[in-house]
């Protein structure tokens, strides 16, 4: 009973509220422990400058123009997936302009690999960065893609590459997060990559 003779105020329920990034309860005061935000997982791709400053890592630029205006004797890298459906997108271009689809069909290239063509005095590389056109590529498919290509350039001599910002637009994947995995899959090399976009 409240002094008055009626009856106490029930407590009030305990509970969290969202307030901007962090949960609170009702009496929480800001500043308080309470009050702090809720941990964020940190990301295996730490966001880079691109085009990349450091001198170990000077042979990567990105321009702005068309990839198909790059030196011919560039290699060029695009990614796609394991059924090699190019249908939307920059894969349209290359697929009109280097063919080749049943011989990348007959490589059998799983996820994490790279298909090759080679054309003239170039190698044209796709990288499988997932099983189906209609699925989206993950960071390892994309890491592991670029791995096998490095092994291939190194195998052949390949010292430069022009390719658009791989993985990105369609396919959804954020550019300062593959521009990290190219810096590091790249950084002990002296292979050039050139990224072109529009």
């Amino acid at each position: 009973m409240s002094p008055g003779g009626g009856a106490a105020e029930a407590p009030p329920r305990c509970g969290r509220r969202w307030a901007g990034s962090a949960w609170r309860r009702p009496w929480a005061r800001p500043g308080s422990s309470l009050c702090a935000p809720r941990p964020q997982e940190p990301s295996p791709y730490p966001t880079l400058p691109w085009p990349p400053t450091s001198p170990r890592i000077r042979r990567r630029e990105c321009v702005k123009g068309d990839l198909f205006s790059c030196p011919g004797t560039d290699a060029l890298a695009h990614c796609i997936s394991e059924d090699c459906r190019m249908g939307a997108g920059i894969a349209v271009l290359f697929k009109k302009k280097f063919g080749g689809v049943q011989e990348l069909l007959d490589q059998k290239k799983k996820t994490g690999e790279v298909a090759v063509l080679q054309r003239d005095e170039r190698y044209i590389y796709y990288l499988i960065t997932k099983q189906k056109v209609s699925h989206k590529p993950t960071y390892e498919s994309m890491q592991k893609s670029l791995e096998a290509m490095k092994a291939h350039c190194l195998n052949n001599g390949v010292t430069d590459i022009s390719m658009p910002r791989i993985g990105c637009g369609l396919d959804g994947l954020q550019w300062e997060k593959v521009s990290a995995i190219l810096e590091e899959v790249f950084e002990n090399t002296d292979i050039k990559i050139t990224v072109y976009s529009l």
